[in-house]
């Protein structure tokens, strides 16, 4: 386990990197200047690079043992686990994340350090508000924050920003797991950590090395989007978006059933009180009898499935963790 709270030291900066050896040099000197007589640490976090980034952070221990932490996965497993291990090990009272390309500025480590602390936020997030990126990357960029505005209702500009600032007690209170590293603010706020802010921060254009966007992330980032969506507000109560839906499509379903059924039993009174032929189809030639009858079928499945989802949840022994952010009295 790497998470400890002892020896707290002002500041935490956690730097997830792949394939970054040509700037951490640079980037740990950088932060040095910076921070000059505060107490923080610096935790590299490397997520299986195949040049060599691990023997620059070696040499960086090294020469700064007290103040210089490496972390080095034994293959990649993405930025997400790159946060929560670096997370993990933090110990700092305001912990700062940050990319390693250099495009994240350490002149902007202080002034977020100072609205956490003095604006009294949980986290406060960047926003590049002048990008030096190509238009391949921010139109999809700026889609994807509109998107997530509209679905977490946080009034961020910039949720994929690497360069945050939390309060201590945030990161260890969350799991970012597989891609979740650009929703951060909303696992935050589903945890209680609803004082949410943000700065602009600069932009710097990347001097080594080339970006890792690519389409794909894109496209992760909305399934994940949806996933988080769906995990915040059904995670502990299931059955109300299943059995919700579920009986919606069977009553509806069973209403066009009823339909269908007391219309050929009206002609089949008809012929027999009358003795007039009605040119009425069979219920099996409609086609809308099968829909209503698929339509019944998938909405008792989806009542079932949020039953079953319902009783899973209830055996969750995590189900009644919950955080709480302060005591009186010992009881």
């Amino acid at each position: 386990m790497l998470n400890s709270t002892d020896s707290l030291v002002d500041l935490s900066i956690v730097v997830p990197l792949f394939n970054e050896e040509e700037s951490l040099p640079e980037l740990k000197a950088w932060i040095d200047r910076v921070l000059a007589g505060r107490t923080y640490e610096v935790i590299f976090v490397d997520d299986g690079s195949r040049d060599g980034s691990w023997e620059v952070i070696e040499r960086l221990h090294a020469a700064d043992p007290e103040r210089v932490v490496g972390l080095r996965f034994a293959r990649n497993y993405g930025k997400s686990a790159g946060l929560h291990t670096g997370f993990q090990a933090a110990r700092g009272r305001v912990v700062i994340t940050m990319d390693a390309d250099l495009q994240d500025s350490p002149e902007e480590i202080l002034p977020l350090e100072e609205q956490v602390l003095e604006g009294g936020l949980d986290l406060v997030s960047g926003w590049k508000k002048k990008r030096h990126d190509p238009l391949s990357k921010t139109i999809p960029t700026k889609l994807y924050n509109w998107a997530t505005r509209k679905v977490s209702g946080i009034e961020l500009h910039d949720f994929n920003c690497g360069l945050k600032a939390y309060r201590g007690e945030v990161i260890k209170a969350i799991e970012v797991q597989g891609e979740m590293h650009r929703y951060i603010p909303i696992l935050a706020k589903n945890a209680g950590f609803n004082r949410i802010g943000e700065r602009v921060v600069q932009h710097q254009a990347r001097k080594y090395g080339s970006s890792k966007f690519g389409m794909e992330r894109f496209v992760n980032g909305f399934l994940d989007l949806m996933t988080i969506g769906f995990m915040s507000r059904f995670s502990r109560k299931p059955m109300h978006l299943f059995g919700a839906l579920g009986s919606l499509m069977f009553l509806v379903s069973a209403l066009g059933f009823a339909l269908i059924a007391g219309t050929k039993l009206y002609y089949l009174l008809q012929e027999s009180w009358t003795g007039a032929q009605f040119q009425a189809k069979n219920i099996t030639e409609i086609s809308a009898f099968y829909i209503s009858l698929a339509g019944m079928i998938l909405g008792a499945q989806f009542f079932l499935a949020g039953f079953l989802a319902e009783m899973i949840s209830r055996n969750d022994p995590n189900r009644s963790n919950y955080l709480v952010s302060r005591r009186l009295g010992s009881h």
